[in-house]
């Protein structure tokens, strides 16, 4: 095991699983590298931001191959090839380029299985970076994945650290249903211990990285930093909190987060997309559902407000959440019984 950053454990994990398995093949926009400048050398960038770097070298054109601006056609035909035996990994550079082919992936690739009486496998996986936090601006920032979860038969998938991209993209692979895979583009240079070796980790089941008797934070992607950081100041102030990372959203762990729930009466929850029909909004359904009796104060959701992403970099940070952020809102939590009690 070694440090690696997120970027290097989804260059590895992809690297590791072309050798394995010859039907594993990359598309899209630059994946191939691009050209070097005047002297023409090939897979000079890896992509936008350097993720598929080395691919092409190694695997060829027959296995990495750079595509039209079209997303519409090499989306679609990555769910074809799915559908006819291959393991194709898209690259949807941004996630907010999904408008341009959101047919090929929610009324095809989605239904092949349901539509063709279970017969069909679509071992399809579509990579997008998304987030806030780079100055990237309205249409290169949203965080899309509620839209994705809304969909019957697709899976959704949202690391929170470099060990995890690795084990999470490595299962993404191996699956036979489509599945969305989201990295943050803040997080590549982010570094974790990551196994040289292959390694997966399953579907629909969340990791607590902090365990307390007070207040459950739920926490997606990028927000789990966050979350563990203002888990970390409370803890110095006598509050405890579970920190629950639920790593896919499609199929999402519910009953660790209402065991977690039962446990502590109080529930934060931390997302990154905008506040109307998100996954706060779907998490704080749930638990006023099957939890009810468990809650000793109103659930509290940590977002965005509900606008596109501003460009300013002064602006873009006020519309993130943020540690500060949801500290502030477990206090409150925690207060609503003082307040009950006064």
């Amino acid at each position: 095991m070694s440090r690696k950053s997120f970027r290097q454990a989804i260059n590895e994990a992809l690297r590791q699983e072309m050798r394995r398995d010859p039907r594993v093949i990359l598309m899209g926009e630059d994946v191939a590298g691009g050209q070097g400048g005047s002297s023409g050398t090939t897979d000079a960038w890896g992509g936008v931001l350097g993720v598929t770097k080395g691919l092409y070298t190694e695997f060829g054109p027959d296995r990495v191959l750079d595509t039209p601006i079209s997303e519409a056609s090499y989306i679609g035909a990555a769910a074809g090839a799915a559908a006819t035996g291959l393991r194709p990994v898209a690259e949807l550079m941004f996630i907010d380029f999904v408008g341009c082919c959101l047919d090929q992936i929610m009324n095809q690739a989605a239904k092949f299985r349901y539509m063709f009486g279970g017969k069909a496998r679509t071992p399809l996986v579509i990579r997008a970076m998304y987030g806030a936090g780079f100055s990237a601006a309205a249409q290169h920032s949203q965080a899309l994945y509620p839209l994705f979860t809304h969909i019957p038969g697709l899976k959704v998938v949202i690391p929170s650290s470099a060990y995890e991209a690795k084990g999470l993209l490595v299962e993404a692979i191996r699956d036979d249903d489509p599945v969305i895979f989201l990295e943050n583009k803040v997080m590549y240079d982010d570094e974790d211990e990551v196994p040289d070796e292959l390694y997966t980790i399953p579907f629909g089941e969340a990791n607590l990285t902090r365990e307390g008797d007070d207040v459950t934070i739920v926490a997606f992607g990028r927000m789990v930093n966050f979350a563990n950081q203002a888990a970390d100041r409370l803890e110095k102030d006598g509050i405890t909190c579970t920190v629950i990372d639920p790593r896919t959203t499609s199929p999402l762990d519910s009953g660790t987060i209402l065991d977690c729930v039962a446990e502590t009466g109080r529930l934060v929850v931390v997302d990154e997309s905008s506040p109307r029909c998100n996954m706060a909004t779907d998490i704080a359904a749930l638990v006023a559902e099957e939890a009810f009796d468990a809650l000793k104060a109103p659930t509290l959701r940590v977002t965005p407000p509900h606008t596109p992403v501003p460009f300013a970099t002064n602006l873009e940070q006020l519309y993130m959440p943020d540690a500060a952020k949801i500290e502030a809102a477990v206090r409150s939590v925690m207060g609503y019984k003082a307040k009950q009690e006064a």
